[in-house]
């Protein structure tokens, strides 16, 4: 039986997290961990929890949760978790932090993009970017995982098999991207309302977006030089879900099964990487509620360009799906236990 305690489980990614722990007999949570709520009944909080959580919220205290859990799951703001963070706590157990506190190796690109001090950076070095599907080996045995952003996450696995081949320029490459609300947290806030966002889309962080820095570090890695993009997020309104299209240069002239059997080489044995049929394109319906994400691409020999798409939930694959993921390869279980979701429709 692993222990699990969750930071911040009242918040959207938290609340996914229990949701998928607790239909899992091999997972028990001792801790329900939030700022807003301590001492409140987690299930006045979230109302599907009835009968299931007769737990109350605690407060985020790390070192006591460290004591009584195995593993501690952070859904917490930025800067939160490398505050807490100290040898004591990963001495007693595994931290997945599920926002930015360890995804980029450069400090100063962090403070910058973040425009916050980051706590401990003595720790950002051995965390481990959880990532499975490129970082497996280094997950099995880490102490601490930086699980990836929601956008980084669709992003790279849109495009990392012709990054990492050579197949094309990755200086060139552009993503568009959109989100469904849940992405921006469940924090108050004017611009989520839903006479703001519904029948309306829109562009933010143009130019400035915080995932921008973390999706070219892990391109950069691929390539094996430094690579900058272009990077616009955009919200939709619909709960959860997120769209990548992106768009790179090719190097050379390639046919379809060409490329075709770069992804398949990089995704045929990754369970959670569904490459679709040619001319199909993802769509978030058909990702909902499960850990897969579809990716697909389009050569256009008019632009010598080809166009990379991904789908997934932001809220599974995007967070807490991904972190379970991740859980599971620490503690030496099958990957997909308690992920074989059947996305959800309609």
């Amino acid at each position: 039986m692993i222990k699990a305690g969750i930071m911040g489980a009242t918040g959207y990614a938290g609340g996914e997290l229990a949701r998928l722990l607790l239909q899992r007999d091999d997972v028990e949570i001792t801790w329900y961990g939030s700022k807003s709520y301590v001492d409140q009944k987690y299930a006045s909080v979230f109302k599907n929890m009835v009968q299931f959580v007769d737990d109350a919220c605690m407060d985020d205290n790390m070192e006591a949760l460290a004591e009584q859990a195995d593993v501690i799951f952070t859904a917490t703001p930025q800067g939160f978790c490398a505050s807490l963070m100290n040898e004591a706590v990963l001495s007693k157990a595994k931290v997945i932090d599920l926002s930015a506190d360890y995804r980029i190796k450069d400090v100063a690109v962090y403070e910058k993009w973040y425009n916050i001090e980051h706590k401990t950076p003595e720790y950002i070095q051995e965390a481990v970017y959880g990532l499975p599907e490129i970082n497996r080996e280094k997950i099995k045995g880490a102490r601490l995982i930086a699980n990836p952003g929601c956008y980084p996450t669709c992003s790279f696995l849109s495009v990392y098999p012709l990054v990492k081949e050579g197949l094309i320029d990755p200086n060139t490459v552009i993503i568009d991207a959109k989100s469904g609300t849940s992405g921006a947290g469940r924090g108050a806030k004017v611009d989520n309302l839903y006479c703001e966002v519904n029948e309306s889309i829109k562009a933010y962080g143009v130019g400035v977006h915080r995932h921008t820095p973390e999706i070219e570090e892990q391109l950069s890695l691929a390539a094996g030089k430094p690579v900058t993009i272009s990077f616009t997020p955009h919200l939709v309104p619909m709960n959860r879900g997120i769209l990548v299209t992106a768009y790179g240069t090719l190097l050379k002239s390639v046919t379809y099964e060409e490329v075709k059997a770069i992804y398949d080489k990089y995704y045929e044995n990754e369970y959670f990487v569904r490459v679709l049929s040619r001319d199909e394109a993802p769509q978030t319906k058909w990702v909902e509620g499960s850990n897969f994400v579809d990716v697909n691409f389009k050569i256009d020999p008019r632009t010598n360009r080809v166009v990379m798409m991904g789908a997934m939930d932001n809220l599974v694959k995007g967070a807490a799906g991904q972190a379970i993921q991740n859980m599971n390869i620490m503690f030496g279980l099958p990957e997909n236990q308690g992920l074989k979701l059947v996305p959800m429709f309609p």
